[in-house]
């Protein structure tokens, strides 16, 4: 083996390793903090299914690519390239699914939809679902074995009809969503316009939320349209659109994508940094969902719970002034 493969295969499942970890913390700590049992949790946690994943799908590409690939039979190679589409597909499909529960529950006003654990469990059902079935499509049908004219230089067996296809698919999801954030972003701020501490707290707990969605949302757009440009000047131009040439950088930028989510979810969530720090540091002490410090980002208080408060605060007043009045007597 080429010394400069080595060093490339390590330093790739090293990144693959980390990736794997990192997103599997985030799927653990939605699990164990309460305050994160929301349907736009569990989407977040799929996403970072898909991530992980799409971490196992590198693995494979980087241990199966450069001097290796003569190597493969034509059902290894249709399953490195399915594995690669199905964590795309998949995280386009999560992305899609939070930036339509984010419209739907927004604009009736809330920070989180009443949707079901069963609806969010089927829809992250057909999520896979379609994700699978897209990632299948190359090997099952649509192919160019039977017109090696229609090959891709980049992907060498999937049709380059499929190429354009899945790339004008995948960025007219990226306008769409961005459209919708768009809308959501713009009605929040009108709004949440109001002095009312109420809405003001209301208004913050919805933005916070939004710039996590935001980040992640612009940094998978950032990472993976790079290379959706090249598939689809691929599949426009062939050989001489020369796509080849940048499809390694574009892998390795996609790849950062699986990595970046977690880094955005620890900077920007206190709460999910917080749990975290206990899983990782001190978790006999339990988790911070499971205690009484409210986070101001995903939970606030019941009106139930502030009259309880209150309540409470309002017997111990009365206990402290009754035992003045006791000992006044007494020393009287």
């Amino acid at each position: 083996m080429d010394p400069r493969d080595s060093v490339v295969l390590g330093l790739g499942l090293a990144v693959c390793i980390i990736v794997v970890l990192a997103n599997l913390m985030v799927m653990i700590a939605i699990f164990m903090n309460r305050r994160f049992h929301f349907p736009i949790y569990y989407l977040l946690s799929n996403m970072a299914a898909a991530d992980m994943f799409a971490g196992i799908a590198y693995a494979n590409l980087m241990m199966n690519t450069g001097p290796w690939t003569s190597r493969l039979t034509k059902e290894q190679w249709y399953i490195r390239g399915a594995l690669i589409d199905i964590s795309l597909t998949a995280s386009v499909a999560n992305l899609l699914a939070v930036a339509v529960e984010r419209h739907q529950t927004i604009m009736t006003m809330q920070l989180h939809s009443k949707m079901s654990k069963r609806r969010v469990l089927l829809l992250i059902v057909c999520i896979w679902v379609v994700s699978i079935f897209m990632g299948l499509v190359p090997s099952t049908f649509w192919n160019c074995e039977c017109d090696l004219n229609d090959c891709s230089t980049v992907a060498p067996l999937y049709s380059r009809k499929f190429l354009i296809f899945w790339a004008v698919l995948n960025l007219l999801t990226f306008f769409i969503m961005v459209a919708m954030y768009a809308r959501i972003l713009y009605y929040v701020r009108s709004r949440y316009s109001s002095p009312h501490t109420s809405e003001m707290n209301h208004s913050q707990a919805v933005l916070n939320l939004m710039k996590t969605i935001f980040m992640v949302l612009g940094a998978f757009v950032i990472c993976w349209t790079p290379g959706l440009v090249i598939l689809l000047l691929d599949g426009l131009l062939g050989k001489d659109g020369h796509a080849n040439i940048y499809e390694k950088f574009c892998l390795v930028i996609a790849e950062c994508n699986s990595l970046v989510n977690p880094i955005i979810y620890t900077l920007h969530d206190e709460e999910m940094r917080s749990t975290f720090k206990s899983i990782l540091c001190c978790p006999c002490r339990g988790y911070p969902g499971q205690q009484r410090a409210l986070s101001p980002v995903v939970d606030s208080p019941s009106p139930e719970e502030t009259h309880g408060c209150l309540h409470k605060t309002e017997e111990a007043r009365r206990a402290s002034q009754n035992t003045n009045n006791y000992l006044t007597m007494l020393e009287a």
